[in-house]
């Protein structure tokens, strides 16, 4: 009897030994050609994964918002956020910077007047931000007019 090698019958335990020598060699190669072809659509299946995993080390978003004494008047507020967006031109990893003042009517602010939103291409390029010397200069800036609890940082990964 002449059997033709099927998915099916590997599945549900068919052995070649019942094949002709002649045929069982077919059914080996139809087995070889059928592992690759799924060993191919695996590959194909985790792309989207693969490409999910690279985004995930891809656009950081650095939000840090300020809450600052009641003493700070609203020039020195000013030259705080000039000198932050200074820092694109001194650091080259940023990629750009955005900022304004909360203009919330929902109240939820908790004290915090100004944010900014600092855009890096990678995780890498916001670590050389952080310790950059002209971050940690302007870091300095903010001695003494911060309220307590006054900074808020929080990085992610941006999905669009």
């Amino acid at each position: 009897m002449y059997y033709k090698f099927h998915p099916w019958l590997w599945i549900t335990g068919f052995t070649f030994s019942r094949l002709p020598s002649s045929d069982a060699a077919l059914g080996c190669a139809g087995m070889k050609r059928i592992c690759v072809a799924l060993l191919v659509l695996t590959m194909f299946a985790a792309l989207p994964v693969m490409a999910a995993d690279a985004a995930a080390k891809g656009k950081i978003v650095h939000v840090v918002a300020f809450k600052y004494k009641k003493a700070v008047t609203e020039p020195k507020k000013k030259e705080i956020a000039d000198a932050l967006v200074a820092l694109k031109k001194s650091i080259p990893q940023i990629v750009s910077v955005q900022h304004g003042p909360n203009i919330s009517k929902e109240g939820f602010d908790k004290g915090y007047s100004e944010i900014f939103i600092v855009t890096f291409a990678n995780e890498k390029d916001r670590d050389t931000y952080i310790e950059h010397p002209k971050h940690k200069e302007f870091a300095k800036m903010l001695d003494g007019l911060l309220a307590d609890k006054g900074i808020f940082v929080y990085d992610f990964v941006a999905k669009e």
